[in-house]
């Protein structure tokens, strides 16, 4: 097995300090242009890598932040990772970008992992509706972010969307095209998220004069396509099948979709469609999609903004002001909840 070449392999090969070594890499405009050059020479010809662990214990502060999100699978996540990563750049930091699968104990390991990696900080989207994966991190003293969801009381940061005002907009459009009975597909039990979405469609029907009987739930154990066609399948069985679906989120209304198509049934003419997050195959499904959308992208982006500014806050006499940042979501009309009838 190879060595790995250190520092001090680089200012023996180079002839100069160990000092010297660590100011080409560190601040190169303080040492003289032929012996940088002789010195960034010799890097290149050993293979010499900075070790970026050592350099934070030295520093105290690391230059990756970390993000964990519910699923990687789902583009809306994809675009929340990409404004984070954006935004972290820009400030010269990279972030380290981890699954939970919806999966509690995977993310109860990965808090463990960015404890032990003393990451600067953490983005989160919680799988655990109980918050005690959130408790214990907390103990450790890094700070984090909430994503798409709502920070509980004054001490922490989040960026999130209002759900509850999406989930209105959602049923709200169907009642207005006529629809009376409603199926809601949600997702795993427990995500604030998705009884969020429920509370604003139960406020729709409210509004409308119709009680919660109008709104039939369809549960699913998770939030991908495979789920929307198992709910599809589902719905096909029922004997007094509602005529309008709002579901959880754009994969589940995908695969209900491809159940519909495959089944012969009509959308919009037999069943309107209607999804959450307005990811990109939305409006490039076989039906157009309408479809509640969220600025993913922004989210990430404000939200790894919240978590520079309180670990530059950390680093000076200013104490760090909590924000919780609700934006407001929009309904994108297409063809699949269209009224043709």
């Amino acid at each position: 097995m190879a060595q790995s070449v250190g520092i001090k392999d680089v200012a023996r090969a180079a002839r100069v300090s160990v000092g010297t070594v660590s100011n080409v890499i560190n601040r190169p405009d303080t040492v003289a242009a032929d012996t940088r050059a002789r010195v960034l020479s010799t890097i290149d010809r050993l293979g010499y890598v900075r070790s970026e662990s050592a350099r934070q214990l030295r520093a105290g502060r690391s230059r990756i932040m970390g993000l964990l999100v519910l699923d990687m699978g789902n583009p809306f996540f994809v675009d929340v990772a990409r404004g984070a990563e954006r935004a972290a750049r820009e400030a010269g930091l990279g972030v380290m970008v981890c699954n939970s699968a919806q999966n509690p104990n995977e993310e109860s390991e990965y808090l463990s992992l960015f404890a032990e990696q003393r990451v600067r900080g953490v983005l989160l989207t919680p799988a655990d509706a109980t918050g005690r994966n959130i408790e214990t991190f907390r103990r450790h003293d890094i700070p984090f972010v909430l994503v798409d969801r709502v920070a509980d009381g004054p001490a922490g940061c989040s960026v999130s969307v209002d759900d509850v005002a999406g989930g209105a907009l959602a049923v709200r459009h169907l009642v207005d095209a006529g629809h009376r009975s409603i199926a809601y597909v949600t997702g795993p039990p427990g995500l604030n998220q998705i009884l969020d979405r429920r509370a604003g469609a139960l406020k729709a029907l409210a509004e409308a004069g119709l009680g919660p009987g109008a709104l039939r739930e369809l549960p699913t154990e998770r939030l991908d396509v495979a789920a929307g066609r198992d709910a599809g399948a589902r719905l096909l069985g029922l004997t007094d099948r509602p005529t309008a679906v709002f579901c959880a989120n754009d994969l589940l209304a995908l695969g209900l979709l491809q159940s519909m198509y495959a089944a012969g049934v009509s959308v919009p003419e037999d069943l309107a469609i209607v999804g959450y997050d307005d990811i990109e195959f939305a409006a490039a499904a076989v039906v157009p999609l309408t479809s509640v959308r969220q600025p993913a992208a922004t989210m990430g982006a404000l939200a790894a903004g919240l978590l520079l500014e309180e670990t530059e806050d950390r680093s000076g006499a200013a104490a760090h002001e909590h924000r919780q940042v609700v934006l407001q979501p929009e309904l994108v009309v297409r063809h699949s909840s269209l009224r043709t009838r």
